[in-house]
């Protein structure tokens, strides 16, 4: 009950602070340039203006398209992500509103668990209404439908929790600052190891594939992405080569049973740690 009383008040925390409204504007923002974008391509363009066109055009088109929208709402999520949770403890025990907080009979892992919901919830929220937007603009567009809607989404959600629980462990161990350079850096490593892997793949080095693999399951963001892109992607256009081989941050097999299970179980891994070290933590 008390890590729902936390979960609550940091909710009405993040809306008080205007980071919820100023996440929203900026999404849409985003989301019109994209239509702006949509329209000039489907509406604009003699190529898919005409009804007889060239269908395979059409669908790689909106495959594409989508899939980058796809990709520009994962960066969104996962810097929204890192954004809320950087300083969800570390910035309290230095402001000194833990003191007041803990002063009363809650428990350390009821407070983590707490800001755990909350930014879970708003992050969750966040990804389904922006790919959500995503996807049905692209249908409205060109008429395109993702493989499996429900997948991607899922999975994009994933995604966003493994970073906002890796930060949040972070601001259990370390200083704001600190914790924000570490979570970005490890942000980025995700990034670099897929594409440390793509290049291996390319070059047929196994070491260069292992090594990618391995910064992959360290920190699988980009990994679970890659998956979600997967299914984002047309059945048809995948079978015809898509973008297999061609872009290195875009998925062209459909994820491991092993994969999906350790990123299922590595935020509730990091947040276990996270209660752990906060109870142990000198105040």
């Amino acid at each position: 009950m008390h890590a729902l009383t936390i979960a609550r008040f940091t909710v009405h925390e993040a809306i008080s602070r205007r980071l919820v409204l100023s996440a929203f504007v900026l999404s849409l923002i985003f989301l019109a340039l994209y239509a702006f974008g949509l329209s000039l391509l489907y509406n604009m363009s003699p190529a898919f203006r005409e009804q007889g066109g060239d269908r395979s055009e059409v669908l790689a088109a909106g495959t594409i398209l989508t899939v980058l929208g796809l990709y520009a709402v994962h960066f969104l999520s996962s810097f929204v992500a890192l954004f809320l949770t950087v300083g969800a403890i570390s910035s309290e025990i230095d402001s000194g509103t833990l003191h007041a907080v803990l002063a009363r009979p809650i428990r350390r892992a009821d407070v983590v668990v707490g800001r755990w919901l909350a930014y879970a919830g708003l992050i969750g929220l966040y990804v389904v209404f922006m790919s959500g937007a995503i996807l049905s603009m692209a249908w409205l567009a060109s008429g395109y439908q993702a493989f499996d809607a429900a997948r991607t989404i899922g999975l994009m959600v994933l995604g966003a929790l493994v970073l906002l629980t890796v930060s949040l462990f972070g601001s259990t161990l370390f200083s704001t600052l600190a914790n924000g350079v570490i979570s970005f850096t490890l942000f980025g490593l995700a990034w670099l190891g897929g594409l440390i892997e793509y290049i291996g793949n390319m070059v047929q080095n196994g070491g260069m594939v292992n090594l990618g693999i391995a910064i992959s399951l360290l920190v699988p963001s980009d990994a679970i992405w890659k998956a979600a892109s997967f299914y984002a992607q047309s059945p048809l256009f995948l079978a015809v080569g898509g973008t297999r081989g061609q872009v290195p941050f875009i998925g062209a097999v459909p994820p491991t049973l092993p994969l999906v299970i350790w990123t299922l179980a590595y935020p509730a891994v990091f947040l276990l740690l996270a209660a752990r070290a906060f109870s142990r933590r000198d105040l």
